[in-house]
């Protein structure tokens, strides 16, 4: 198992993002391990003794080739994030997009992860058996702009959708007004009408409502 701690990088669009992953890598093809990574400083701590120390000279040699090992897996793993994270954006903010994010790619995200750590570790003999993102978030120096947008988009698409409602509401209103046969309105007047409920439907507070104790034209 391999944690790689959040590094920082550029998504596609230029924005600094940490990310990291957990990787689960095994040996698949002791040979190539073996041979091709960091042959020079394995063979270095191979040295042949005696007795206990025969042992001891062998587990430090196990525990050297496993050292190379991780660090390879580790170096070639934190290039193929950086590789995967540059080729897509952060997020999305445009709602009517189809555009792939790191953010909202899931599996699909995971799976060319997987597929580039295999395509850089297959050279020694290493098979991936997972590779999936686990942190991300904005960098520091961005994360409080970034989140001002979003609560910007957040709002925008909450007064959509209250506009939305309002409109149909007015509507509905004057239709069972006129077709319940309860006031007659002349265009003046149900133009005031649908100022005075939107006014009241759109806004953040409640309306405080004005009582008119005269007639109902003054």
């Amino acid at each position: 198992n391999l944690d790689v701690e959040p590094i920082k990088v550029n998504d596609k669009i230029g924005n600094p993002i940490l990310i990291g992953l957990v990787l689960v890598w095994k040996l698949k093809d002791t040979y190539k391990a073996m041979f091709e990574i960091d042959s020079q400083t394995m063979a270095s701590s191979a040295h042949t003794v005696t007795g206990n120390a025969n042992q001891i000279s062998i587990g430090n040699a196990v525990a050297s080739r496993m050292n190379a090992f991780e660090n390879f897996v580790k170096i070639q793993s934190d290039a193929a994030l950086r590789q995967v994270a540059g080729q897509y954006a952060y997020d999305d903010n445009e709602a009517d997009t189809e555009e792939l994010t790191l953010r909202s790619g899931g599996e699909e995200i995971n799976e060319q992860l997987e597929q580039k750590l295999n395509e850089r570790l297959a050279m020694a003999g290493m098979e991936v058996v997972e590779a999936r993102i686990n942190y991300l978030a904005y960098a520091p120096e961005i994360a409080a702009v970034m989140l001002r947008r979003q609560q910007a988009s957040a709002i925008i698409t909450a007064r959509e959708k209250i506009v939305e409602g309002a409109v149909s509401m007015v509507k509905m209103a004057l239709h069972k007004l006129s077709e319940e046969e309860i006031v007659e309105l002349d265009e003046e007047k149900k133009a005031a009408m649908v100022s005075n409920l939107l006014v009241v439907l759109c806004a953040d507070e409640a309306a405080q409502p004005i009582v008119n104790a005269g007639t109902l034209n003054h």
